[in-house]
């Protein structure tokens, strides 16, 4: 294999670290060749409080995915999640520079560039501009407007932006662990990237990755992203509930939550029992499945009507049909899409990756679908870039073969 056609994706999370190597084949499909993952110790509700922690966390996951692809691991497309992240749609508009009036990629660049001419505090950095959709002299609903022929171009985008201190801290760790930056990459747009269909983005739908720090919602319309938001709450919440519930520590009720969770009380019976180690090894006591759930019902009930109330603060007022896709380690908890379709009022599903190849095996779950995500996104750029540069080599190929005919 050739590295230019190797992406790697990074997804550092509050609960572990993950590298993952890619590759592009000739075919054009992405295929995992590189795995490797790390405790991640220095990061709270999807903000940096630990460099050092967090570098060591970071060194250690790449260097699982080194040993895996055999691949040197140097630059690296990140997830970028946390309280800090805000987003907002914007507009703009161009006349169409050429004397042909036909649109070029150099007018779509230019009405991009306009698009981030926006008002935003000094502390804070634009992360993402990404189109919606393109206006040709008033018609809408264009993805791609390069070869129209118009004299008005405009684009609606969403734009995201982040806390230029936590954006410096997450480069500043991914620097000291060697690492060059390639792009940040929001977590609900990549999660997205990893488990939604098309279907669901053109109808309209929301994709809730429930982690364990951070909740990262984000809203497909027509096949766009229309709104994003990042709550700080996560399975880490609910493991902190039971231990508390429980007297228990946070270690075993963590591992009672994965293997004995549900989050409908409904769902479980009260003669399934449950062995809790207390505080003291010496204190071991026996609960009903039933308690564990009466004790995690009402911490995910509060997270979907925090959820409910987002997307309602968003002024969305779509129907979203495509319902609601759930992702992230909590997904995996029993009645969880139950009880989210019960508040939200939506259909819901959970979302587990599908789209890429090679060693997927190991990353098919809702835990790694951020991960899966940040390298199909890398992948797309990657190929895009692939894609420009032939053109361009094929536009001097052609230029100097018109040389070569004036001179013989």
């Amino acid at each position: 294999m050739t590295k230019d056609r190797v992406v790697v994706g990074l997804d550092i999370g509050s609960s572990k670290v993950t590298a993952l190597v890619g590759e592009i084949r000739e075919d054009g499909q992405l295929a995992v060749i590189g795995f490797g993952e790390s405790i991640s110790s220095g990061l709270r509700k999807g903000n940096i409080v630990d460099i050092d922690n967090t570098v060591k966390s970071i060194e250690e996951a790449v260097k699982k995915a080194e040993q895996m692809s055999g691949m040197n691991i140097t630059t690296v497309y990140v997830g970028i999640c946390g309280a800090s992240i805000a987003s907002l749609n914007n507009k703009a508009v161009v006349a169409v520079a050429g004397s042909d009036k036909e649109i070029s990629e150099t007018d779509v660049d230019r009405v991009i560039q306009a698009a981030k001419v926006i008002s935003i505090p000094p502390d804070r950095k634009i992360i993402h501009v990404l189109p919606r959709e393109f206006i040709v002299d008033g018609y809408n609903g264009i993805t791609d407007p390069v070869g129209m022929a118009g004299s008005r171009l405009e684009v609606e985008t969403h734009i995201v932006t982040g806390v230029s201190t936590a954006i410096q801290n997450l480069i500043k760790s991914i620097n000291r662990a060697g690492l060059e930056v390639e792009e940040l990459v929001l977590n609900p747009l990549a999660s997205a990237e990893a488990c939604l269909l098309s279907a669901e983005r053109e109808l309209g739908c929301v994709v809730v990755d429930v982690g364990a720090g951070t909740t990262d919602i984000a809203v497909f319309d027509q096949g766009g992203l229309w709104f994003t938001t990042i709550l700080p709450m996560g399975g880490n919440y609910i493991t902190s509930d039971l231990a508390v519930g429980l007297r228990t520590p946070l270690v075993q009720a963590e591992k009672i939550k994965i293997e004995s969770g549900c989050v409908l009380a409904e769902l479980v019976s009260d003669t399934e029992w449950v062995q809790v180690v207390g505080v003291s090894p010496k204190d071991i006591r026996r609960v009903t499945k039933k308690d564990i759930a009466n004790i995690i019902e009402p911490r995910v009930q509060e997270l979907f009507l925090m959820v409910k109330d987002e997307l309602r603060r968003s002024g969305y007022h779509g129907l979203l049909p495509g319902g609601v896709v759930l992702t992230g380690g909590t997904s995996l908890l029993d009645g969880l899409p139950e009880l989210a379709s019960e508040i939200l009022e939506l259909p819901a599903r959970v979302g587990t990756p599908e789209q890429v190849g090679g060693l997927a095996d190991i990353v098919k779950s809702p835990a790694y679908a951020t991960g899966v995500g940040i390298l199909i996104y890398g992948a797309k750029q990657m190929f895009q870039h692939m894609e420009d540069e032939e053109g361009f080599l094929t536009q001097i190929f052609g230029k100097v073969q018109g040389w070569l005919k004036e001179f013989f």
